[in-house]
C-alpha cells in the first residue's frame, strides 16, 4: 500500500471526498426551500441568499466573517429577509450561517416583487444595537 503524508492513498482520497462534500454543503438551502430561487441581498458587511416560500423565509449568509455572533448577524438577516420578501419578520431563529423566519405579509402569501434582481441594503443601527431604518436599492447591472 502506498503512503502519502502518513496516510494510505485510499484514506487520503476518502478524506478529500469528505472535505469536498462538507465545503459544497455551505449555502445549500434546507429541504423546505429546495428548488426556490434565491435573491442575493447585501446588508452591511453580510451577504445573504434569501429564499421565500409561502409565509416562511430562509437567509443563508454567503460571505466569510471572522467569528460572527448570532446576535450580530440576526438584525442583518432580518433586514435581508424583509427586503427580499416585502413582508415583516415575526419570528427569527437560526445561527450565524442560516436563519429561518416566519413572515407576516398582511393577507395571503408574500407579494411578488417586480424584479428578482439582487438588492443592496444598508441597516442603520442605534448605538445600543437596536435596528433603525433600512434602505434598499436594486443592484446595478
Amino acid at each position: 500500500m502506498r503512503h502519502v503524508a502518513g496516510m494510505t492513498v485510499p484514506r487520503l482520497r476518502h478524506a478529500a471526498l469528505v472535505a469536498s462534500l462538507c465545503g459544497s454543503a455551505c449555502g445549500v438551502p434546507g429541504a423546505d426551500f429546495a428548488g426556490t430561487a434565491p435573491e442575493r441581498v447585501k446588508v452591511g458587511r453580510s451577504v445573504f441568499d434569501v429564499r421565500v416560500r409561502g409565509l416562511e423565509a430562509e437567509a443563508i449568509r454567503r460571505n466569510a466573517e471572522w467569528a460572527p455572533r448570532p446576535a450580530a448577524v440576526a438584525p442583518r438577516a432580518l433586514a435581508a429577509i424583509e427586503a427580499a420578501s416585502g413582508c415583516t419578520v415575526v419570528r427569527l431563529r437560526g445561527d450565524q450561517a442560516r436563519m429561518l423566519a416566519a413572515l407576516d405579509c398582511g393577507t395571503g402569501p408574500p407579494p411578488s416583487l417586480p424584479s428578482r434582481s439582487a438588492l443592496d441594503c444598508e441597516l442603520d443601527l442605534y448605538p445600543d444595537g437596536r435596528a433603525g431604518a433600512l434602505y434598499c436599492a436594486p443592484r446595478p447591472g
